[in-house]
């Protein structure tokens, strides 16, 4: 593995970055789809390649603020993580590495095309009579394969994914064939140039959409600049440039080159749909071959090698950066964030993409089909991003020291609509990519819930305890509700509700509850309301003098309990922490266990003496058990704990296991706890594992070794949580400062 600080070095400069655009964009897309566009709407393709630029343009200004915003790799994913929740951003991470590892997948079988029809055209050239065993989908699968692997190496040996010979070599083509086609259109007087464009929408409106759902993914590129933004230097100034000029060159490429294909590449009476209809595959080469002869008809099959080249080494390049940011989320399989110390590039992340390239290559051997889901899935990826702009602005505003949108909240609004608005129409137009892309999905939301889940949204609160900004960039701030009945307890109470809710994203409220006397005496103050008004003013006091500011609430009622779950529910608490000195004998269907199983927040209980603090606290004992329904709540608490500390807290997590369990087990249960542990908090946990048959015992004599016991509530359903037995045990048997937690779900 290579160190931290060598792995985040970013090394792609502007060239670099334009590369990677350019690398996607151009070339790839027209030559592989382009006679599609030509045979769903005749000359009215320049049309859909101009709305799905104006599509690109507003989409691009929306990644390039959010890129700024959030400059590591992972694109849409990285948006969504940021903005959304753990789960929704595992969705769009799925998606996004999916819709690149379709577009690998399209410019793989577009150089197979290329590169089949190249050769079967030399060989009738010098040999005569071709076999047919040259142009057989088997023979362009295997070469589509042989591309794949070729750049998996190269991409592991090298984190620059931009192609660059490819890119000065397809764009010097390209520029020849328009300047080529101007030429030969000087001879064209307007009339007849007028007439190559009539009909210019032979199939109208319903045409024109069906041709930018199908040729969109042409103009997809700038989205991978963001998919590999933590590699880049500067980024928030070369990002926003990169994209504009990857999208830029596109279009200045492919508008001319449809004009020149639609005039100059035509003969007289003859229509570019009709011409298309018979070989879309390969119609840039022929209309070259128009104008240009035999040199056009090679260099397009040049252009167009070079650019599928191109292309697929930029796709897997950023799904592979993709992958690897879900896996240190956990929202992927951990071995995917495996990097090369050699090389410093993701190779567990490059393999697995690469493989399921492959795979799709063998199962579906259609660049249609590749097309069409690619395109749809892509739609919907940029219509998230126009959305996690829109909110991300919105609730946090704008970045000051960056690139911003202009126009806001217009072109997210306007490029989000127009983006769904076409995934829509592609979905229905074409049902066999809406499929592909339902199918992805519905395997992804079974593996997210089976294998990520827990782990994720460990990693995720933490994320959120180090970050407490993330909460507000997903519109929460979270309440966490105290009830105070000791003053002397208030401060250690008020310093771990902060934890829970950090200062200016959250609040914490102090609740001072009255209780109700049987009557009451005209013109005599109540004793139970002077004792509250005590209570509360001293714990403001204490909290105060400690930088710490709660907010506070007096109300009355006969039963405090009933009272303390009617203020959680209505102020929508997220968290109630209750702390108590002592815990009484019988507690099992008490009062406390009653007011646990009303809560809907997550619940925290301290167990503490009057007067402790945070401030004592250096070892943490920390005894894990069970299927994990605490550890997001307990990862955000521990990572809260250990931010900005005078001083290391030491984090201990413990693991019972029965007496007799193996050496083989004990090593197992090892290393799935250093996953859990290092998952929970930032820093260097350490691991424990002892072999006993009496739990509780077990951990009470360790505890009374720490200043702190961190465990967990019994749970039997959402609405029902209880001090198990263990727990009542280890309460009885130790002394030590306790923190027991329930989470809500």
């Amino acid at each position: 593995m290579l160190d931290k600080s060598k792995r985040s070095k970013r090394t792609i400069s502007l060239f670099g970055a334009v590369g990677v655009g350019v690398g996607a964009i151009v070339g790839g897309g027209i030559l592989a789809l382009a006679g599609v566009a030509f045979t769903t709407t005749g000359p009215g393709a320049l049309a859909a390649f101009a709305l799905n630029g104006i599509i690109a343009l507003l989409t691009a200004l929306s990644f390039a603020e959010l890129s700024v915003r959030f400059p590591q790799s992972g694109g849409t994913y990285t948006f969504a993580k940021k903005v959304l929740s753990v789960g929704t951003a595992f969705a769009v991470g799925w998606v996004v590495w999916f819709a690149s590892i379709v577009a690998a997948v399209l410019y793989a079988l577009g150089f197979a095309s290329f590169f089949s029809a190249a050769a079967f055209t030399l060989f009738s050239v010098f040999w005569g009579q071709p076999p047919s065993w040259l142009i057989a989908s088997r023979t362009q699968s295997g070469l589509a394969i042989a591309a794949c692997c070729f750049y998996m190496v190269s991409l592991i040996r090298s984190n620059r994914g931009g192609g660059q010979w490819a890119n000065v070599g397809k764009v010097i083509v390209f520029t020849i064939l328009i300047i080529g086609g101007f030429v030969a259109m000087r001879s064209m007087n307007s009339t007849v140039i007028a007439k190559k464009f009539t009909p210019f929408l032979p199939m109208g409106l319903h045409g024109l959409i069906s041709a930018m759902g199908y040729t969109f993914i042409a103009l997809q590129g700038f989205d991978l600049i963001a998919a590999v933004a933590g590699e880049i230097k500067d980024p928030q100034r070369i990002i926003p440039r990169a994209m504009l000029m990857s999208l830029m060159t596109a279009l200045a490429i492919y508008l001319p080159l449809l004009i020149v294909v639609t005039v100059a590449g035509t003969g007289s009476g003859e229509s570019i749909m009709r011409l298309s209809a018979h070989n879309p595959a390969t119609i840039i080469a022929r209309t070259a071959g128009r104008y240009l002869g035999q040199p056009g008809y090679w260099l397009v099959m040049v252009a167009g090698i070079l650019s599928m080249l191109s292309a697929l080494q930029a796709n897997l390049f950023a799904a592979s950066r993709v992958a690897q940011a879900m896996a240190k989320d956990r929202t992927l399989f951990r071995f995917l964030e495996k990097t090369s110390y050699r090389f410093a590039t993701p190779v567990g992340a490059i393999l697995v993409t690469g493989a399921i390239v492959l795979a799709i290559i063998v199962i579906i051997p259609d660049i249609a089909a590749a097309g069409a889901a690619s395109s749809l899935i892509f739609l919907v990826t940029f219509t998230l991003a126009h959305i996690i702009g829109y909110l991300a602005r919105s609730r946090a505003g704008g970045n000051k020291k960056g690139f911003q949108t202009p126009l806001f909240p217009l072109v997210p609004l306007v490029g989000g609509m127009a983006c769904l608005s076409l995934a829509v129409f592609q979905g229905v137009n074409v049902p066999s990519a809406g499929l592909i892309g339902g199918g992805w999905l519905i395997c992804g939301a079974a593996l997210f819930l089976i294998r990520f889940a827990r782990h994720a949204r460990i990693v995720d609160a933490a994320a959120e305890a180090r970050d407490p900004k993330l909460l507000l960039l997903r519109g929460r701030a979270p309440l966490v509700l105290v009830p105070i009945a000791n003053p002397a307890s208030a401060e250690g109470l008020v310093a771990l509700a902060t934890a829970l809710s950090p200062n200016g994203i959250g609040h914490v409220l102090l609740l001072s509850i009255v209780t109700a006397p049987e009557e009451w005496v005209p013109g005599e103050v109540p004793r139970q309301l002077i004792d509250a008004q005590s209570v509360l003013r001293e714990s403001l006091i204490a909290s105060f003098s400690n930088g710490l500011a709660p907010e506070a609430l007096t109300t009355i009622a006969k039963d405090p309990f009933a009272e303390i779950s009617r203020v959680a529910r209505d102020y929508r608490c997220a968290s109630v922490l209750l702390g108590f000195s002592k815990v009484v004998e019988k507690i099992h269907g008490g009062n406390l266990e009653q007011l646990l199983s009303r809560l809907d927040s997550d619940i925290v209980i301290l167990r503490a003496q009057p007067g402790w603090t945070m401030r004592t606290v250096k070892r943490i004992l920390v005894p894990v058990a069970g299927k994990g329904a605490h550890d997001a709540l307990r990862s955000r608490l521990l990572s809260s704990l250990c931010l900005n500390d005078t001083f290391p807290r030491e984090i201990v997590f413990l693991l019972i296991l029965p007496e007799k369990a193996s050496d083989e087990i004990v090593e197992r249960e090892r290393r799935k706890l250093e996953n859990l542990a290092r998952d929970e908090v930032p820093s260097q946990p350490l691991i424990r594992i002892e072999r006993s048959p009496q739990i509780a015992s077990t951990i009470a004599g360790l505890a009374e070794q720490t200043d702190l016991l961190v465990l967990g509530l019994q749970r039997f359903g959402r609405h029902r949580k209880l001090f198990g037995q263990v727990t009542f045990k280890i309460l009885q048997q130790t002394t030590c400062p306790t923190i027991m937690i329930s989470h809500r779900g």
